[in-house]
């Protein structure tokens, strides 16, 4: 492990003299304040200025030539909004009386970049949005930027990280945290973007690579890797935010000698002993009063060749529990035991806490990528609910009262394959949910497709895949996607809305508000708002982007934005009068 540390301290009067280098300008406010700092970026109306202490000032323009401050009134200051991963807003303003008049306010373009997957942050005013080892810092107002950090991407890399993938940064006081493609780990001064400290998570000429974002806890920045294609060996490990050392580690494949390697061993019984995967590539979730870290595991390696490793390959595929102090395991929830189809379990897990069919009850929901949708009591992963929620599904007859699959047998095709539904990409994937409360539903976007399996015997190798064969479409088959809402009561879908199968690859969420609305990235390029009692459409912005990215909602200078990422830009909308 290497931690590079850089200052993060710049004295008053170094701040001072930089200001003065840079050319300073004094304003006066509305309530007749007197600032002076440097301008950022400025138009016609608005203006964002950096006073010498490093605060961003947010200034709105007006008659007399005077300015008035604005900020946020409510923020989204992680990556779902709220540490526990359910991207639920109280916000009211936008409803159903009045959404049939959103509008875009603005757009921010991220330039010559690949594939946005991002997910905006608010915090005082500031947006903050990324691409692959690239941070922006906005005006979420207006979309101006303020500040701009980027370093070269990583070459030679292999895995996502390669392709661009990068889904936002995590905040926590004075400091912006981004993961970037080879799996170092940053801290970022969040008033103008210099770099305060990196440390090296993995070595990325070991497969190793980064797209999540980082999730802040107890005074600690926290992060996965990803690789889990490559055959890297997963882990989540935290570090101190100040200095970027680390706190803890924990191995979702220990190996012995490490922690929990006894009780895990005989659930792999095969010569792989150094390339089980297992990555760590979503941002899990935090219960800050049971002290707990939800973590969502992926797929063993190598993905479709399970003959090297028999059993049920713990702790891949699972969902675990880590007391965020210490990192050490105290419950783990295993979905798809000995998975061969690439399941990741890295489907968002939401909690909520509600009455559990009469009953007060810290729950645990995920419509997971095999198909299935599962409700845990969070406090002890104990096993409540498991329902199919896809149409097509073949390989298990449910889920029994033990928790553990109830497995069918396979059809094989003449060439060998298997066919098997659904098909590698799940039933779900990463892409947001959401869960209602004044509604009992949990929203998500869900994919009915097959696929046929097959297997090619290889060796790992640094700089390649390891994923043992390959799951492919099957001839003459389509596809379809549909945005579906259960009641988490029952695990009934009570309603759904087809969507158009343009492409298979779109990967876009969704966010539900206190006002009725269910927002979502339809299949067509659309960005749609549905009544979340009945899912009948209210609004539709079409922006003809494959969706990448999943939607957020903040209030800023007393109005209501929905923004997300489409294409190579930042859409930000609210109500045009």
């Amino acid at each position: 492990m290497r931690t590079l540390f850089v200052s993060i301290t710049v004295s008053f009067l170094a701040a001072a003299f930089l200001l003065a280098q840079e050319g300073e300008r004094t304003i006066t406010t509305t309530d007749g304040q007197t600032l002076r700092g440097v301008v950022m970026n400025e138009g016609s109306t608005d203006l964002q200025l950096r006073e010498a202490g490093g605060k961003i000032r947010l200034l709105r323009k007006v008659d007399g030539g005077r300015y008035r401050m604005v900020t946020s009134q409510k923020d989204w200051p992680t990556y779902n909004g709220e540490p526990g991963g359910n991207r639920y807003s109280t916000l009211t303003q936008i409803d159903k009386n009045n959404v049939a008049k959103l509008a875009p306010a603005w757009i921010f373009p991220l330039g010559p970049v690949t594939q946005i997957e991002n997910t905006p942050l608010v915090v005082e005013g500031v947006m903050y949005v990324s691409s692959a080892n690239e941070v922006w810092a906005l005006d979420a107002g207006s979309g101006r930027q303020v500040w701009h950090y980027r370093r070269p991407r990583t070459q030679g890399i292999t895995g996502n990280a390669a392709i661009g993938f990068n889904r936002g940064v995590a905040w926590e006081g004075e400091r912006i945290f981004l993961l970037t493609d080879n799996a170092h780990l940053l801290a970022l001064s969040r008033t103008n973007g210099e770099l305060l400290w990196e440390t090296t998570m993995a070595d990325s000429k070991q497969n190793y690579n980064g797209t999540s974002a980082p999730l802040t806890a107890n005074g600690l920045v926290i992060s996965g890797t990803a690789g889990g294609d490559e055959g890297v060996r997963g882990f989540v490990a935290a570090y101190d935010q100040a200095t970027g050392k680390e706190a803890w580690k924990f191995w979702t494949v220990p190996s012995p000698g490490q922690p929990g390697a006894q009780e895990v061993e005989n659930t792999w019984q095969g010569a792989n002993k150094e390339h089980r995967s297992g990555a760590t590539w979503m941002t899990g979730t935090y219960d800050a009063a049971l002290g707990l870290l939800y973590w969502p595991v992926g797929n063993p390696g190598p993905d479709y060749d399970g003959s090297d490793r028999l059993g049920d390959n713990l702790y891949t595929d699972c969902v675990i529990a880590l007391d965020v102090k210490t990192g050490a395991l105290k419950w783990y929830y295993q979905f798809t035991p000995h998975d061969i189809h690439d399941w990741d379990a890295q489907e968002p897990p939401v909690l909520v806490d509600t009455n559990w069919r009469g009953t007060p009850r810290k729950l645990l929901i995920q419509a997971n990528r095999n198909g299935f949708f599962y409700v845990l009591d969070r406090t002890n992963g104990q096993f409540l609910l498991g329902k199919q929620f896809l149409k097509k599904l073949n390989w298990a007859e449910g889920i029994g009262a033990d928790g553990r699959p109830i497995m069918k047998d396979l059809p094989k095709n003449p060439d060998g394959t298997t066919y098997v539904c659904p098909g590698f990409q799940g039933g779900a994937n990463w892409f947001s949910t959401s869960f209602n409360p004044a509604t009992g539903l949990y929203y998500f976007n869900s994919l009915e497709r097959c696929n046929n399996f097959s297997i090619t015997k290889g060796e790992w190798q640094a700089g390649r895949g390891f994923m043992g064969g390959a799951g492919r479409p099957v001839p003459g088959e389509t596809f379809d996607k549909f945005l579906r809402a259960i009641d988490i009561q029952t695990g009934e879908v009570k309603f759904e809305i087809p969507q158009v199968s343009r492409d298979q690859t779109a990967s876009g969420g969704v966010i539900s508000t206190a006002a009725g609305i269910v927002f979502y990235t339809e299949n067509s390029g659309a960005f749609i708002a549905a009544d979340a009692a009945t899912g009948k459409s209210l609004w539709q912005f079409q922006t003809n982007q494959v969706w990448k990215a999943s939607p957020m909602t903040y209030q800023f200078d007393g109005k209501q934005y929905v923004a997300v990422a489409a294409g190579q830009n930042i859409l930000s909308f609210a109500i045009q009068e």
